[in-house]
């Protein structure tokens, strides 16, 4: 069968995870740049934060607009626009000779990777619409992207730092955005667009808002801890400001989200675990780095090197799920195995301390959890756009793209407070030794253990979510025939 990208649709699906991994990439690439770049530009810790967080802030708050647009005005036209913003972002970054510069670049590569990420995940799914077993395969190898982007991220941060200079973490960019331009031009095919609805200016307003607040107050949580209005205020705002989204889209005419996108069981059960399970990798990456850098005295090359064998179980678990197994039985019991057997790789990581190595303590908790991740993404992805017609696809990618940045921002904030927590209860606990070399360093693992823990059980109930949830059997196509050429 043809799909709508024809004999090139191959070189299309490159073409579309080379911007996705430059989108994932860019959360996490930076972080190893930042300690260089505070010192070369002079700026202050609080500020430091910002690099991130202005990022953070303007990818999710304007995801779900960026979809509708590639709806609305066409995906290729928006994928190229999405792409050359972020290259030029990143150049402008990369040159940056103040914190000023630095910031509104970081803030301009969030709003044009809002456009590119669902850009780029709806044309895989426009792409390979009509052929179950090419879509699992296409949709195996983007989730393994979205699932090892993030670790791909820490080692190219680390390795350009290390040798070139942290501007390189921008200009990478650059090079990356040029092939894959090019590649768009070339090998990427649009569908006619839709009739022109009517803006739905108070659902935007409301979503780009609630987006907003969510994310900056769980922004704040990860630094100045939960109670504090700072936090607290944002984040509540954020969530009634949702709920009020929701009431809108349910009255109006042209909604920006229809909710019949979310509501549908297959894809509320992957966004939800999509959501679950970017929030619990975070405790891997946060938690497993501080770990390899505090008390193995890794470096940041050697850090991120030692992610590779995860992230190439990653790559296997979701190619090897979403070609051969999703098109036969569905994601219903793909995606609760995978979430089990992160699950299991948590409790694995709960018993490294302070005589660990990496071979035998560190290793075999990565290799399991990277299958299990692999397992979630490829075919979460993939049922997070089937059965929505062509010209949602938009949306229905952006929201997939919304609960994994989300839930990415829960991860740092919740288990950023939860390790705090853990060493202060362990210290109060051994307020006699609490100079001892010994128990600082227990009070650390005490930290990293109950981390672990939380995060196992967050696998587990996105495994018994997924499972009560998920259709059984495979999963719908488009109910619309996509146009060949």
């Amino acid at each position: 069968m043809h799909s709508e990208a024809g004999p090139n649709r191959w070189l299309a699906l490159v073409v579309l995870s080379l911007a996705q991994l430059t989108v994932i990439l860019d959360s996490t690439i930076v972080n190893i740049a930042l300690p260089t770049a505070q010192r070369d530009l002079a700026f202050s810790d609080d500020s430091r934060q910002w690099v991130v967080t202005g990022y953070a802030l303007a990818f999710g708050s304007l995801l779900l607009l960026g979809g509708r647009l590639c709806d609305l005005y066409g995906r290729k036209r928006l994928f190229v626009i999405g792409m050359i913003g972020f290259a030029a972002a990143s150049a402008l970054g990369g040159a940056a000779g103040g914190f000023g510069l630095l910031l509104i670049a970081r803030i301009a590569q969030g709003a044009f990777a809002a456009v590119l990420a669902p850009a780029a995940l709806s044309m895989v799914s426009v792409t390979f619409a009509d052929d179950a077993a090419e879509r699992g395969r296409a949709f195996g190898v983007f989730g393994a992207i979205s699932g090892a982007g993030g670790a791909l991220g820490l080692l190219l941060g680390g390795v350009l730092t290390q040798n070139l200079s942290w501007r390189w973490c921008l200009y990478v960019n650059v090079v990356i955005a040029v092939i894959a331009i090019a590649g768009a031009l070339v090998f990427l095919v649009d569908r006619p667009r839709p009739e022109r609805t009517r803006p739905d200016f108070a659902g935007t307003v409301l979503a780009l808002l609630g987006l907003f607040g969510i994310v900056y107050g769980l922004g704040n949580a990860a630094s100045v801890g939960w109670a504090d209005f700072r936090a607290l205020g944002p984040a509540v705002s954020g969530v009634l400001l949702v709920v009020a989204f929701v009431l809108v889209e349910r009255r109006v005419r042209d909604p920006l989200l229809p909710l019949s996108v979310v509501l549908d069981r297959d894809r509320g059960a992957s966004y939800l675990t999509i959501g679950i399970s970017g929030t619990g990798g975070f405790a891997v990456f946060l938690f497993v780095t501080f770990y390899l850098a505090e008390t193995l005295h890794f470096t940041p090359v050697e850090s991120g090197l030692a992610f590779l064998p995860m992230v190439v179980l990653v790559m296997v678990g979701a190619v090897f799920s979403g070609a051969v197994l999703l098109p036969r039985i569905g994601p219903r019991p793909i995606v609760p195995a995978g979430s089990l057997l992160a699950a299991a790789g948590m409790v694995l990581l709960t018993g490294i301390d302070a005589d660990s190595t990496y071979a035998g303590g560190v290793l075999p908790a990565l290799l399991v959890i990277g299958l299990g991740l692999g397992m979630v993404f490829g075919p979460g992805q993939n049922a997070a756009t089937s059965g929505v017609l062509p010209h949602e696809t938009g949306v229905a990618s952006a929201m997939a793209t919304i609960t994994q940045q989300v839930g990415g921002s829960i991860g740092l904030a919740v288990f950023s407070s939860l390790g705090a927590t853990a060493t202060a209860h362990y210290l109060t606990a051994h307020a006699a030794t609490a100079n001892d070399p010994a128990t600082v360093a227990q009070e650390t693992f005490a930290g990293y253990h109950f981390v672990f823990w939380i995060a196992a059980a967050l696998f587990l109930a996105g495994a018994v979510l997924s499972a009560g949830l998920f259709r059984s059997g495979a999963l719908p196509v488009n109910p619309e025939p996509v146009l060949t050429h």
